[in-house]
């Protein structure tokens, strides 16, 4: 297991099985404030780039209704065209529960995120289970999933925590 430390907070990043990916964090915010960072796209804008990959979040679209979608296209200074991820929201249960799809290509994931607060702080778990061990291999090997503890740092820090 990888686990990625900041100072108040920790992010584990964990291979579960062949197709899984399970990354959790305690989020110093109440579930219902965490949720409106991963649904509201002026909150989404600030945290979900991470800065260390030197992409920008050009547009987010965020419908978060069950069977509505969400579309973020990112630039990289590196690309001339930028980079479009898109999917649909399989279940949204406010402050509780979000899976969506991940469409932008053959090996996208379908993703699961919780928020479950704990004394004021929100414990947050994302599974990304993609369709075969080739598939979480691949997204493993190009450093996409590496982003998850940065993310979430900059989402803590966005609501108020330490980071």
């Amino acid at each position: 297991m990888d686990t990625h430390r900041t100072e108040g907070n920790s992010t584990t990043t964990e291979r579960s099985s062949d197709v899984e990916l399970v990354v959790r964090r305690i989020v110093n915010a109440p579930a219902r404030l965490v949720y409106e960072a991963w649904t509201m796209p002026e909150l989404l804008i600030r945290w979900w780039a991470p800065k260390s990959f030197g992409i920008t979040l050009l547009t987010c679209e965020v419908d978060a209704r069950t069977g509505s979608s969400y579309r973020f296209v990112f630039g990289h200074p590196a690309s001339e065209q930028p980079m479009a991820f898109f999917g649909k929201y399989i279940t949204v249960i406010p402050n509780a529960r979000l899976v969506w799809t991940n469409e932008e290509g053959a090996g996208g994931a379908v993703s699961t995120v919780t928020f479950e607060e704990r004394d004021g702080a929100t414990l947050v778990v994302l599974h990304d289970l993609y369709p075969s061990k080739a598939a979480l291999d691949e997204a493993i090997a190009s450093g996409s999933t590496g982003a998850w503890p940065e993310q979430f740092a900059e989402l803590d820090v966005l609501l108020g925590g330490q980071g």
